[in-house]
């Protein structure tokens, strides 16, 4: 029986508020063929369908039976929208799939498996793990929860495994703190506001990347070749209900139809967002994040199309689908592979913007097709988000390692690169061994963090090998030493309270073991060092018994802040008729 690496299941495009003629939009959308179990349980995820409020245990999806041919079936392609909704099989398969595939979306554009930021290899989803307005990651079960709350405007219940970028946003979340996993310590608020922000940003780009789900919104009848230009302006795609995020969620939560819960690109430019009191709260700031980078997709998305607006102002409905698709690809692939070019702590928007920058750059060095990096250059100065880097190669970008210069020179000869790239303590021997060139602070305590190898293939079939390296430096002092290493003490803070300062660099290295980037934040930065400390004490980061770690379910519930609880028994008239639901079980 032949094997088909990749499969065909149904899921709503966005949710179930995103209607064209009265009918839910819906897609077919490729993830990877695995030997599913009862749940659905596959090798990286792991479906427990069980709600706290009502103390309800859904029996699991079952095992599915492939058909002759070796794939396995679609069951939900044909049944109605009224059978989706009352399906908890489907909201459980829904939920896997669009978790699947943003793992597989970040697995291609990084070219290597990735890691959950827990020591299993399963991620657990709740598909209704509680009755309220909510839905975040817990690294601390190892899961992703999904709520669901009753309707204002209409009859029934909101549920958060039935929005695509919903799960998209949150499956990111957990993908980003495998991948960086200091990015959640209490540091500034662009560093909270970019999980937030860069969650945003995949969720918006992997719904417009459905090449289906474009064609449906932008020409709802769809019975034509043509369709009218200005349904693809930018004020248009501004207004659009795919840049919206979680829409369902917002127009419920406010009772205004069509009012999204966020809408991060009608943003316009100014300098102050990154100074204003108002946009510290981590979900604000990340929307400047968001309004930066969507804004230019939209823009260079209707520029590749007025080559083919006819003279009546018309445009062929299916190249304007695939230029849009096409080119949300294009940019989703190159923000996931920035990461790789972040330092690991203490970041902020302008570390990002080099990042994605240098990122593009290594896959597309002439930037001729889309002429992203200019646009977003341009874009990220207009929100006031200065790249980190001058960029001596090119504006913004990461500057290699000085060469020739004796003070910064690379040792090589001491290490070897084979063993590097799977072995922790060569990477070490090579960091330590290079630590004046790398002006690393020996006092400080230094561990690798991790050391991936991949293979990165570009739009033109390009290979790029790189193995990525990441290491931290931890120092904890008194506050009363701080002056030696020129940081400012936070006014009223004690001499004596111990404090901790971090470090640490992003190394990029080629195929061959020469280093290309060396990219970081050191412990010697005292002007960051300053910022950090000023904002941690000013916010009570340093009082007893203060979080150490930032929790994505408060983060959330602020956000939606005003609903309450739904109350689990109201949900009877979903759950009663449900062969699925099994009785109400002790909890253990």
């Amino acid at each position: 029986m032949p094997y088909y690496p990749i499969r065909k299941t149904t899921i709503f495009a966005q949710d179930p508020s995103i209607q064209v003629g009265g009918k839910i939009v819906r897609t077919q959308i490729e993830i990877p063929n695995e030997e599913l179990e009862p749940g659905p349980r596959g090798y990286r995820v792991q479906v427990v369908d069980y709600d706290s409020t009502t103390n309800t245990l859904y029996k699991t999806v079952p095992k599915p039976v492939n058909h002759s041919d070796g794939l396995p079936p679609d069951p939900f392609k044909e049944m109605t929208d009224t059978q989706l909704l009352a399906s908890p099989d489907f909201h459980a398969m829904n939920a896997y799939a669009i978790v699947m595939r943003t793992l597989a979306r970040f697995e291609f554009a990084l070219g290597r498996r990735v890691a959950w930021s827990f020591p299993g290899h399963q991620i657990q989803v709740a598909p209704h793990a509680f009755a309220d307005a909510n839905a975040f990651y817990s690294p601390d079960d190892q899961a992703l929860m999904f709520g669901y709350f009753p309707k204002v405007l209409s009859k029934g219940y909101v549920f958060g495994c039935l929005a695509h970028d919903v799960i998209a946003h949150e499956t990111t979340h957990a993908l980003l703190d495998g991948l960086r996993e200091r990015f959640t310590d209490p540091s500034s608020p662009e560093q909270a506001g970019f999980h937030e922000g860069f969650a945003d940003i995949v969720a918006i780009l992997s719904v417009f990347s459905m090449r289906e789900v474009v064609a449906k919104v932008l020409d709802p009848t769809g019975r034509r070749v043509m369709m009218n230009a200005s349904n693809v302006t930018l004020k248009a795609l501004r207004e659009s209900i795919l840049t919206g995020l979680a829409e369902q969620f917002g127009q419920e939560l406010s009772g205004i139809r069509g009012n999204a819960l966020r809408r991060s690109v009608t943003l316009l430019p100014g300098q102050d967002y990154l100074h204003d009191p108002e946009f510290e709260e981590p979900h604000r700031r990340g929307e400047v994040l968001v309004a930066a980078i969507i804004n230019v997709f939209l823009e260079v998305w209707v520029a590749r199309m007025q080559p083919y607006i006819h003279p009546d102002k018309t445009l062929d409905r299916k190249r304007a689908v695939e230029e849009g698709a096409e080119v949300a690809d294009h940019l989703l692939t190159i923000c996931v592979r920035a990461i790789d070019y972040c330092p690991p702590t203490d970041l902020e928007f302008c570390d990002f913007a080099s990042a994605l920058l240098t990122a593009d750059w290594e896959m597309y060095p002439k930037d001729i097709k889309y002429e992203f990096r200019k646009k977003l250059y341009a874009s990220f100065n207009g929100y006031g988000i200065v790249p980190t880097s001058q960029g001596q190669r090119e504006p913004g970008t990461w500057d290699p390692p000085p060469e020739g210069d004796k003070a910064h020179h690379v040792v090589y000869d001491r290490t070897h690169f084979e063993e590097m790239k799977s072995d922790y303590d060569e990477v070490f021997r090579f960091i330590w061994e290079n630590r004046k060139a790398f002006k690393l602070n020996e006092d400080a305590y230094t561990r690798v963090q991790s050391v991936r190898p991949c293979v990165r293939v570009g739009d033109d079939g390009f290979t790029l090998r790189e193995t990525v390296v990441e290491y931290i430096q931890q120092l904890t002092i008194r506050a009363n030493e701080l002056k030696r290493l020129k940081i400012e003490k936070p006014e009223g803070m004690p001499k004596d309270l111990e404090v901790t300062l971090y470090g640490g660099n992003a190394m990029i290295f080629d195929q061959f073991g020469r280093l290309k980037y060396n990219v970081g934040n050191s412990i010697f930065n005292a002007e960051r060092q300053t910022r950090r400390l000023k904002y941690l004490w000013q916010y009570g980061f340093f009082k007893p018994g203060a979080s150490k770690m930032r929790r994505f379910a408060a983060m959330h519930r602020k956000r939606m802040s005003g609903w309450g609880q739904a109350s689990g028994a109201a949900l009877a008239d979903w759950t009663a008729h449900e062969e699925h639901v099994e009785q109400p079980q002790e909890a253990e």
